[in-house]
């Protein structure tokens, strides 16, 4: 891609200062336009040291609202970013509905420098960036890539001066010069980086930097085009890959492979068996969360079920034991309005526990596929889509070290009335009902469907789901501490 480039072109000052203005002009109206139809934008600026990313991105604010956009520059991973997955803190980054967010470098920055030691890799680091861009577009963020390419003599021309400057010579690093000399050999790496990346989500726009003026023309005309073919979409409900999400199996394998249908409600435990298996596995487990800080074993339990199914309970007696500093319970309910101007997953990657943690999700990203499904707060295509974003996203949470343990406390519709009933008769607990969770009930058959596909399309090898038989509350609760137990004991085993 970058041997083709004709890295000469050039525009004039005079053509330039006559189209810029002109460019500049329009980039301020879409901005607003973005803002009005609640459209996020992420533009990121890659490329050569000395390239002029710098420069690029202040000549792109001068005609920018202040107010509606930020700018970051990615810097080494900080101790707590290695403590925890590659793309948890782009995640924090990622633009609300509305508002422009500018990356100088960006989740690029280890592919094209090399993973660091003691870094959270990639495990397919081209794929994992394309999986996570897609993700973003698919669910209305515009993404616009953009890498600068200057040659070896403009680098070096530009490189020496900053280096000469007193005020400057703080930006050049020996890895820069290093860049230069060796510039053949960055260049195939970055040929490599561009074209393994490079997809119809987010295309690559190569900018001709070696003079400066043809390089903002270039860039303000790539920002502008985007907005705008975005702004189209918008208002001709026709975002990417909305009208197009299909799922392998038809309704009727969904259903011959029910995983409730089978379950076994007869499963229970005497008070005194319970006590004891309780008592064992708890201690056991007070062993086991000092090995996981120790060797600094990260975890994610997901608790997901019906309404009154007992994941309180569950996640009470499991948490019991365990030292409060080293895990957090995360409940999680309706989207705030900060929340909702997110990408759906940007809340969940923000609690993802650090090396050697523990976070416990009293509820999940699932209810993309489950809760707004049924009540239709999503689109079709979105929640058929999350299907494959949700074990995308788990995959780079296993792959990063994280062990992923997930279960559905399932019960019978004549328990949950049961329970029900006696929360609403007792004072100490009507407050744990709600009539959300009667109008959920009345919709039974609707969620159980959701739920059976939920299990069938997200039951994966490396974050399988644990069903558990909740009728008996007292067997529940020792099936997810001695499940919880057994895993993290095995990883540890294993690590």
């Amino acid at each position: 891609m970058l041997t083709d480039i004709d890295i000469s072109r050039k525009i004039s000052r005079a053509d330039y200062k006559s189209e810029i203005e002109s460019l500049g002009l329009s980039l301020c109206e879409m901005q607003r336009t973005c803002r009005e139809e609640n459209i996020p934008i992420a533009i990121i600026f890659e490329g050569w040291s000395a390239a002029g990313k710098g420069s690029r991105i202040k000549s792109l604010m001068r005609y920018l609202d202040p107010r509606g956009f930020e700018v970051f520059t990615t810097q080494k991973a900080t101790r707590d970013d290695k403590l925890r997955p590659y793309m948890w803190r782009y995640w924090q980054l990622l633009p609300a509905d509305g508002r422009i967010h500018i990356f100088d470098r960006s989740w690029y920055q280890s592919l094209m420098d090399g993973f660091k030691k003691k870094e959270a890799p990639l495990a397919e680091p081209a794929y994992d960036i394309k999986s996570f861009e897609k993700t973003l577009v698919d669910n209305g963020i515009v993404l616009v890539k953009i890498f600068l390419h200057v040659s070896k003599d403009e680098q070096e021309k530009r490189l020496n001066s900053l280096a000469a400057d007193p005020d400057t010579a703080w930006r050049v690093h020996k890895s820069d010069m290093k860049q230069n000399r060796k510039y053949k050999k960055t260049q195939l790496r970055f040929e490599h980086m561009l074209y393994a990346t490079n997809h119809d989500a987010a295309h690559w726009t190569i900018v001709e930097a070696n003079n400066s003026r043809f390089a903002d023309v270039k860039v303000y005309r790539t920002v502008l085009s985007a907005m705008e073919k975005a702004v189209h979409a918008k208002r001709h409900n026709k975002l990417s890959n909305n009208n197009n999400i299909t799922i392998d199996n038809p309704e009727h394998i969904i259903a011959n492979n029910s995983k409730l249908a089978t379950v076994d409600f007869n499963k229970s435990l005497e008070r005194s068996d319970y006590s004891a298996r309780l008592k064992t596995a708890q201690s056991e487990l007070t062993r086991i969360h000092n090995a996981m800080y120790q060797q600094r074993q990260p975890a994610v339990l997901v608790f997901e079920g019906w309404d009154a199914s007992g994941k309180g309970g569950a996640i009470k007696r499991t948490v019991a034991p365990l030292d409060p500093r080293g895990y957090k319970v995360a409940p999680f309910g309706a989207p705030n309005d900060i929340e909702k101007a997110h990408h759906y997953l940007w809340r969940f990657w923000n609690e993802v526990p650090k090396a050697g943690h523990l976070t416990i999700f009293d509820r999940s990203w699932y209810g993309r596929v489950m809760v707004e499904r049924v009540e239709e707060f999503c689109t079709t295509a979105d929640w058929k889509r999350a299907f494959g974003e949700i074990n995308d996203f788990e995959k780079q949470l296993v792959d990063s070290g994280i062990l992923v343990l997930k279960f559905w406390l399932h019960i019978t519709p004549d328990e949950q009335l049961r329970r029900f009933e006696q929360r609403t008769n007792t004072p100490a607990k009507k407050w744990k009902i709600t009539d959300e969770d009667w109008r959920n009930r009345d919709k039974w058959d609707q969620y159980l469907e959701a739920v059976d596909e939920m299990l069938l399309r997200t039951s994966t090898e490396y974050a399988p789901w644990t069903i558990v038989e909740a009728n008996d509350k007292l067997y529940a609760r020792v099936k997810v501490i001695e499940t919880v137990k057994d895993r993290l004991n095995y990883a540890l085993d294993n690590k």
